[in-house]
């Protein structure tokens, strides 16, 4: 039952993209992974210490791999939601599954355990026909940049998910993993938006806009939290399907 701690995160992941799309109005993507690492790493860093856990790693590379896959993703998906109806980002998002799939059922033909697992990628495949009838995303000729994009975050977040499996079986404790990649995530976010030439200046930001960055945070590191619980104790593909159930939320 580890396995539904992946219903949580999409209900919070859902929340989060809805939030997006309206701090989107004032904000660059960049801006935004910003805002949401820090919130982040303040309330994981609180949550890490009143649960007693240690945030010192014995796998910091494996941390630093986890990073670049995931911040890449996210400031992909971040960018799609920007550009893109949030259904069809979404969905593109959701190609995660049919990766984490794939890439399982790619090892088990190495091993010899195909047959198993080719019934549990029908499953992920059907589930993703379903996200596609139910979500109907849209693109328009101008948008073929943005939806590139949003697929490479999905690619990405796989990616990020078979890392985030990895770390729980070297014995890494959730508030450890989400730690790290929320200060992944203000780095490069704050490399990127002095890259892109500074902040956006507060005169030009509405002051609704401004509201929606603390439930990022928060949904954000929530989300991390149960998806890294979720990959960490459950099994890999069941989790990958779960990940489907975002779509209601999202709805």
């Amino acid at each position: 039952m580890q396995a539904a701690w992946m219903i949580a995160a999409s209900l919070f992941f859902a929340g989060m993209g809805v939030c997006i799309k309206f701090a989107s109005g004032s904000f660059g993507p960049l801006e935004v992974v910003f805002y949401r690492g820090v919130i982040s790493v303040v309330f994981i860093g609180v949550l890490a210490r009143s649960r007693g856990v240690s945030l010192r790693t014995h796998v910091p590379m494996m941390h630093v791999w986890r990073n670049v896959v995931g911040v890449a993703s996210l400031v992909a998906w971040f960018y799609a939601i920007a550009h893109l109806p949030l259904a069809t980002a979404m969905t593109l998002n959701y190609t995660s599954s049919v990766w984490v799939a794939a890439y399982i059922v790619g090892g088990a033909l190495l091993y010899g355990n195909a047959p198993r697992q080719s019934s549990l990628l029908l499953t992920v495949l059907m589930g993703f026909v379903g996200v596609l009838l139910a979500l109907r995303p849209s693109m328009e000729p101008s948008q073929l940049f943005a939806g590139l994009v949003g697929l490479m975050s999905g690619m990405g977040a796989s990616l990020a998910y078979m890392q985030v499996t990895a770390l729980g079986k070297v014995g890494e404790p959730e508030e450890r993993v989400v730690f790290y990649f929320a200060i992944g995530t203000t780095v490069v976010g704050l490399v990127g938006v002095v890259l892109e030439g500074g902040f956006t200046s507060w005169h030009a930001v509405a002051l609704r806009d401004v509201a929606w960055l603390l439930p990022i945070g928060i949904l954000a590191s929530l989300g991390q939290w149960c998806l890294t619980r979720a990959f960490r104790k459950g099994a890999t593909l069941v989790v990958a399907n779960l990940q489907y159930s975002g779509i209601v939320f999202a709805s």
